[in-house]
C-alpha cells in the first residue's frame, strides 16, 4: 500500500504454483463429476457390472464367492475408465476446441496442467474405490492381503493408463479418440481378466493377455485381495513398464493444438 496516496498499489503476478495446480485440479474434478458420459463410464458401468455379475451366475469365476473374484477386477476397471478412457476423451476434445492451447499460454506451466489432470484423476479414483468397496462389502466381499500392495498397484495402474490416455488424446483427432477409447474399454473389459478369468482364453491367450496393463492390474489386485498374496512384483513390473513407456511417449508426441 502506498503511504503517500493512501491507496492500494496493484501487485500483478501469477499465484504460487501449488495454488494454481490445486485450483486447476479442483476445476478438472468438478467438470468430470458434472459430465454425464464420464460418470457413466467411471461410476455407473463398474457399479452395474459388480452388482450384476455378483448376483447372477453368468460367468464361471471358479471356487468361492463370485464377488471375491469380481471386486478386484472391477476396481481395476474403474481405474482404467477414469485414467484412460475418461481422461483421453476429455483431453482430446479440450485439445480440439483450443482449451489446451489457451491454458498453455497461461501462467500455469504445461507440466503443471498435466499434474492437475493427474490429481483430478486420483481424486475421482478415491471416490470410485470408496463406492465400489462399500457395494462389494454389501454383496459379501471378504478381502485379504496387504493394503500397501493394493495402493502400489493402483498408483502404478493409474500412471500406466494416464500415459496411454494422454498419448491417444494428444495424437489423434477428438472423434477418433472418442471411438478408439470406448472400443479399447470394451475390448479390455472382455479380454483383460476383469469379469472373465484369463484361463478361459487358453494357455497362449492367457500369456499374451496377461501382458496388458488391465490384466496386470486386475490379476495383481486379485492375488492380494482374494488370495492374500504378498507384493505381486511381476504384475507391478508390467505396470511399471507400461507407465514409463506411456508417459514418455505422451511427453514426446503430445500435440497441444
Amino acid at each position: 500500500m502506498s503511504t503517500a496516496s493512501g491507496t492500494y498499489t496493484p501487485r500483478p503476478g501469477a499465484a504460487p504454483l501449488p495454488r494454481m495446480i490445486a485450483a486447476q485440479a479442483a476445476l478438472e474434478t468438478r467438470m468430470l463429476l458434472r459430465n454425464g458420459e464420464q460418470l457413466l463410464l467411471t461410476v455407473v458401468i463398474p457399479t452395474l457390472l459388480l452388482v450384476l455379475f455378483s448376483s447372477v451366475d453368468i460367468v464361471d469365476t471358479g471356487k468361492g464367492e463370485a464377488v471375491d473374484f469380481l471386486a478386484p477386477g472391477i476396481l481395476a476397471l474403474a481405474v482404467m475408465s477414469t485414467a484412460f478412457t475418461g481422461q483421453a476423451i476429455a483431453t482430446g476434445f479440450e485439445r480440439r476446441y483450443g482449451v489446451l492451447k489457451r491454458l498453455a499460454s497461461s501462467p500455469l506451466p504445461r507440466w503443471g496442467l498435466m499434474a492437475a489432470k493427474t490429481a483430478s484423476v486420483l481424486v475421482t479414483e478415491i471416490l470410485q474405490v470408496i463406492l465400489l468397496t462399500a457395494i462389494a462389502f454389501a454383496l459379501g466381499w471378504s478381502p485379504h492381503g496387504n493394503p500397501f500392495a493394493v495402493l502400489l498397484l493402483l498408483v502404478l495402474g493409474t500412471a500406466a493408463f494416464s500415459g496411454l490416455g494422454l498419448l491417444m488424446a494428444g495424437t489423434l483427432k477428438a472423434e477418433a479418440t472418442l471411438a478408439a477409447a470406448n472400443l479399447v474399454f470394451l475390448l479390455l473389459l472382455v479380454g483383460g481378466g476383469v469379469v472373465v478369468p484369463l484361463e478361459k482364453f487358453g494357455s497362449a491367450g492367457q500369456h499374451v493377455l496377461g501382458l496388458l496393463p488391465i490384466s496386470a492390474l486386475s490379476d495383481g489386485l486379485r492375488d492380494v485381495l482374494q488370495h492374500g498374496a504378498g507384493v505381486p512384483w511381476g504384475d507391478l513390473g508390467i505396470l511399471a513398464v507400461w507407465a514409463v513407456l506411456g508417459l514418455a511417449a505422451a511427453g514426446k508426441f503430445f500435440r497441444w493444438e
